[in-house]
């Protein structure tokens, strides 16, 4: 398998560089850094007015086919992500429209949802978030208790979500619900497409670790939606809701790796600036840091290339294992660097340094999008072929 990137590759990652820092040298100077896990709170205006200059740039939707996206191959999206960390450029508020609903709506919706829903995504106009997981189906979605029923042309959803990235920010929300209360677990499940600005909707942001709000508990009290507003039929929710999360683990996934050499290299500093290099323990942790960053990327693109030739391949499960676990680590190496100073806040009432920030945050990596449990036992079921547990 090459994994190199052709000539033409590079004179598109020439292409996306240069835009980068044009824009990012003019307009939206002072968004550079800015946003990001646990940061999402920092420019929410200039940030959205970012997602609408990326639109009319026609950098969002690189992959999905015309009229709304380029049709770009899979490593000119991941070149595009990789330059985009590299200029530090801000955190996306339009991520889950852009890599979960669009690609979703691309594959398995009708031509009028096409036509409706991806274009004002692709113009960066459109904020969604995603209505997964519940107080008691997290990890286990296909508990989902949310339901939802079809009368006078709409769907009328009572229930509640959590932890739902954005909610208060969004327009739409794609939420898995039960349609058919006599079935059980995975049947019965349904997809839709819900109006996040209606009576009947409520959303409540959740203040995690950082002291910052990004996630939110959502409140469905007789929601509405048309019912149109459904990807595939009724009851095929799991199969939509499975479509979705394997389109998550695509190309972004290599700037998520930008970012975390950027923390690395902030380590590295660290060690340097307290003379920490003289610890061979502290040394060897850094060197087994750098050396799991660069299976990452490796194994990153592999996985990758064997989606792109048609295989659902359960490496993809692994490549969640290993980042959320590498990452964990490296927010601990963080700490145990700073040493007696890690338990020390910056500022009042609760400023934290970016150390600080990548230990506290990353504690979470492990939990959501799919808990390193629940990846084991899907790996353990269906490619190792061993029984469900007890």
């Amino acid at each position: 398998m090459d994994l190199r990137f052709s000539d033409d590759d590079e004179r598109f990652r020439a292409e996306v560089r240069a835009w980068l820092e044009a824009r990012l040298d003019g307009d939206f100077r002072d968004l550079r850094g800015l946003g990001g896990p646990g940061r999402e709170h920092e420019a929410i205006e200039p940030r959205m007015a970012w997602e609408r200059e990326l639109g009319a740039a026609g950098w969002i939707g690189l992959g999905w086919p015309a009229p709304s996206g380029r049709g770009a191959s899979l490593w000119r999206q991941v070149i595009f992500h990789e330059e985009y960390a590299q200029a530090r450029a801000p955190g996306r508020f339009g991520h889950i429209g852009e890599y979960l609903l669009g690609p979703t709506i691309a594959a398995l919706g009708t031509p009028e949802q096409k036509g409706l829903f991806l274009p004002p995504i692709a113009r960066g106009e459109q904020m969604w978030c995603q209505g997964y997981s519940e107080p008691g189906a997290g990890s286990d979605l296909a508990g989902v208790t949310t339901r939802a029923d079809l009368a006078s042309g709409a769907w009328e959803i009572h229930g509640q979500k959590i932890w739902t990235s954005h909610a208060h920010l969004a327009d739409w929300c794609f939420v898995l619900a039960r349609t058919d209360p006599t079935e059980r677990r995975h049947a019965g499940l349904s997809y839709l497409l819900v109006p996040m600005r209606q009576r009947g909707v409520t959303a409540r942001p959740i203040k995690n670790l950082t002291g910052t709000a990004e996630f939110c508990e959502v409140f469905f009290d007789g929601a509405r939606t048309a019912a149109e507003n459904i990807v595939g039929a009724p009851g095929e929710g799991w199969k939509v809701a499975m479509a979705t999360l394997a389109f998550e683990r695509g190309a972004s996934t290599l700037g998520q790796q930008i970012g975390f050499a950027g923390e690395l290299a902030a380590i590295i500093a660290a060690v340097r600036e307290r003379s920490a290099d003289r610890d061979p323990e502290i040394c060897r942790r850094v060197a087994d840091a750098w050396i799991g960053l660069r299976v990452m990327r490796s194994y990153a693109l592999r996985v990758l290339a064997h989606g792109e030739q048609g295989e659902l391949p359960l490496a993809g499960l692994g490549a969640k294992l290993y980042w959320s676990t590498w990452h964990r680590r490296l927010g601990e190496l963080a700490m145990d660097v700073l040493g007696p100073e890690a338990e020390i806040i910056a500022g009042a009432p609760y400023g934290l340094t970016p150390l600080q920030e990548t230990f506290l945050f990353s504690r979470a990596d492990t939990i959501y999008a799919g808990s390193s449990e629940i990846q084991k036992n899907i790996i353990a079921r269906r490619a190792l072929g061993l029984p469900r547990s007890s």
